[in-house]
């Protein structure tokens, strides 16, 4: 048995505490409280304030990371698209630039596993560079676990 790692990544177009951003920072304590209490939810990286905003793994202040581990794609997928969150991303356009990489990427971790920041910046950057594969993949691709069954 495998868990799920996640980690997206997303540039957003002004300064947390403008008004431009108020409307998706408004929104992440009740999207943060759906993720917990979801089943298939193991643990999200957060801070003191119950989120990751304030966590810059970059120079880039405006690079907002959510990073997390599941029980399954099929949990992480539910969440994603089937609750609240899915408004949210509807909405994305308004608040994060466009990006041109890999932003999204899930690969297998033992359950108990904790990812740290840097873990998870270089399977992005693997899945980015070479599509994917076991040690990185993305939603799309799911099909690859079968392959630890």
């Amino acid at each position: 048995m495998v868990h799920i790692a996640h980690l997206n990544i997303a540039r957003m177009i002004d300064d947390a505490d403008s008004a431009t951003m108020a409307p998706f920072m408004a929104q992440l304590a009740t999207i943060n409280a759906i993720a917990d209490a979801y089943p298939g939810f193991v643990w999200r990286l957060q801070d003191e304030a119950g989120d990751a905003t304030a966590i810059q793994p970059t120079a880039d202040p405006r690079l907002l990371i959510n990073l997390s581990v599941w029980e399954s794609v099929e949990a992480l997928a539910a969440f994603t698209y089937r609750t609240g969150h899915a408004g949210v991303m509807a909405q994305k356009g308004q608040w994060f630039e466009p990006h041109t990489g890999a932003q999204v990427v899930l690969w297998p971790v033992a359950p108990g596993h904790i990812p740290s920041i840097d873990e998870a910046f270089a399977r992005l950057w693997h899945y980015d560079r070479y599509g994917p594969t076991l040690k990185a993949f993305g939603f799309r691709d799911r099909a690859l676990l079968a392959d630890l069954a």
